[in-house]
């Protein structure tokens, strides 16, 4: 079904970071059926960099970035968006600030891969989180596994210093080498180790650092799982 029966337009609230927004858009790209380039989906896509580090902010070191997602979201509204995708984890934190604000619906990235969870085989009861400190400081994927009774388990303090924010720090960098990979892949496998028995990849930098197959277990791309979503809502609305 080509785009000219679709009524769905996407807008991407992105810029956090910029290689993570390219890769999401990638992911869209791939994810949507089609053979021509009438059947992808119409998108929008606004990318501010500026937009502060919501890390920082969720741990008191910076500003509120709700202004900047406020504006982003104002931005792909007026450019005729009817839906919002935000590939950025901790960003999550802020959407209920925003949501009642902005007159479109936004799809909840880490609402649709907790729901991703639970259709893997065989069943998943523990899941490891890889993510910035402020996606595990706010608690994003602990309160959406709880509603589908399925265990987290996290980082040591350590590992989440030393490993998965540094490996976070150097993909934005533009590092994409072994050790960003071999710090996360060791991350990887001290949740294994606790019982995971799949890895969230709750960060979209973290897909960009770190092969599916460098994870002896499922490792789940919320960003994919997104674009998975959109692509299904966009084909139910032009039914």
């Amino acid at each position: 079904m080509t785009t000219s029966t679709r009524t769905e337009i996407i807008g991407i609230l992105g810029g956090m970071g910029p290689a993570a927004t390219a890769d999401f858009y990638a992911k869209l790209v791939a994810t949507t059926p089609g053979t021509s380039d009438q059947d992808h989906l119409r998108t929008v896509i606004w990318s501010d960099p500026t937009i502060p580090d919501r890390t920082e902010a969720l741990l008191g070191d910076g500003p509120d970035p709700t202004p900047w997602l406020l504006d982003g979201s104002r931005v792909l509204r007026e450019a005729g968006a009817t839906v919002i995708a935000i590939p950025c984890n901790t960003a999550h934190a802020f959407v209920p600030r925003i949501t009642d604000h902005i007159g479109l619906p936004i799809v909840h990235m880490i609402g649709e891969a907790a729901r991703h969870l639970t259709t893997l085989s065989p069943r998943i009861h523990t899941a490891g989180l890889l993510a910035t400190t402020g996606t595990v400081r706010a608690g994003l994927y602990q309160e959406w596994l709880d509603r589908f009774g399925i265990r987290l388990v996290l980082p040591d303090a350590d590992s989440q210093d030393h490993e998965v924010m540094a490996a976070i720090h150097a993909v934005k960098a533009g590092t994409h080498d072994d050790m960003t990979t071999a710090f996360l892949a060791r991350a990887a496998g001290r949740l294994i180790e606790q019982g995971a028995q799949a890895v969230v990849a709750g960060c979209t930098e973290i897909p960009l650092g770190l092969p599916a197959d460098a994870v002896d277990v499922p490792l789940v791309d919320p960003a994919l799982v997104l674009a998975q979503a959109l692509v299904r809502r966009a084909t139910a609305a032009a039914v």
